[in-house]
């Protein structure tokens, strides 16, 4: 009597948690520790934006750090992602280097990583699942040809002062080569300048003023790697009484609402696109990779080129 009365009460509690279980791995909510590089430039707040209202809609906890642009504070971040077992880790590399050792330690844990808008560069690529984002080369070439087409009348010299992103970070490296890339087959083409405005306005300001000190009558352009630092680039320009667009023709690369309202007032000439809205296709990997499904090693963002002649037109259609 006793054993039969085990042995009811023991498959009554295996039927409760063949019922349970499904309904608790159901349930159960996937965690995606993110780190951010910071809030350096509009386009970087779009792509936060664009990554916390994914993972709300997508039903994806969130544990959100942001590096405020320092490579030590991503590395920490990641060990307190590892150490509360998240179920995927994704990062926006600041620099391209030096993250090998932590990513070997998510390896060892059994967390899949994700790169976002940044690769790194590490002779291992099993250290992350993929990596999904623009392509930097390709803007950077984009920015090249649409001067080449520009000064294809221009008999003289193209001086150009060059404005780069982040040193060490892929978009900095990629958007410099791809440009160069595209130049360096007509020798009228040439970088009297390039140093880093770190993607910030106020540095970008700051950069283009000592540019226009020591060589203000020979610019003929501005390259810039992101928005942003154009943006600043265009009140040192004005501040020193020249036109933009206009005595320095310039281009950048982000195509976000501010570079639109520059270019509709006729102060920027051109702006190459870098869609920051890779929320919902993050999401939609953190899923497959959780689930055990294959994801492509490379995710590339579509993207397209914007002149001011446009500007007017697109800037409805406009989301960051």
């Amino acid at each position: 009597m006793q054993s039969n009365r085990r042995t009811a009460i023991q498959g009554a509690a295996a039927l409760t948690l063949a019922v349970t279980m499904p309904l608790a791995f159901g349930q159960k909510k996937i965690t995606l520790g993110f780190s951010q590089i910071g809030a350096e430039s509009e386009w970087r707040t779009a792509n936060t934006e664009s990554v916390k209202s994914a993972a709300k809609e997508a039903g994806i906890d969130l544990k959100f750090a942001d590096a405020q642009q320092k490579q030590e504070n991503q590395i920490k971040a990641i060990r307190s992602f590892i150490a509360q077992k998240v179920d995927v880790i994704a990062f926006s590399p600041v620099v391209e280097t030096g993250f090998e050792t932590v990513l070997k330690e998510a390896k060892a844990a059994k967390i899949p990583v994700i790169l976002t808008d940044r690769a790194v560069s590490t002779k291992d690529d099993s250290l992350y699942v993929t990596f999904m984002g623009s392509d930097f080369l390709e803007e950077g070439r984009k920015a090249g040809r649409w001067l080449v087409e520009k000064m294809k009348d221009n008999k003289g010299e193209v001086n150009i002062v060059e404005l780069q992103g982040t040193v060490g970070s892929a978009p900095a490296i990629d958007r410099k080569k791809g440009f160069e890339e595209v130049i360096k087959a007509d020798p009228k083409f040439k970088i009297l300048r390039s140093q880093t405005g770190d993607f910030t306005r106020a540095k970008g300001k700051e950069v283009m003023q000592a540019f226009l000190k020591s060589d203000a009558k020979k610019i003929n352009v501005l390259y810039a790697h992101n928005d942003d630092m154009a943006i600043g680039a265009i009140q040192a320009i004005e501040e020193a009484g020249l036109k933009p667009a206009k005595d320095i023709i310039i281009i950048s690369i982000d195509a976000v609402k501010g570079a639109f309202e520059a270019m509709m007032q006729g102060k920027l000439n051109v702006s190459v696109e870098c869609s920051p809205l890779l929320g919902p296709q993050l999401m939609k990997a953190v899923k497959e990779v959780v689930a055990g499904k294959p994801v492509p090693k490379r995710i590339v963002t579509e993207e397209g080129i914007f002149p001011m002649e446009v500007a007017a037109k697109e800037f409805p259609k406009r989301k960051y």
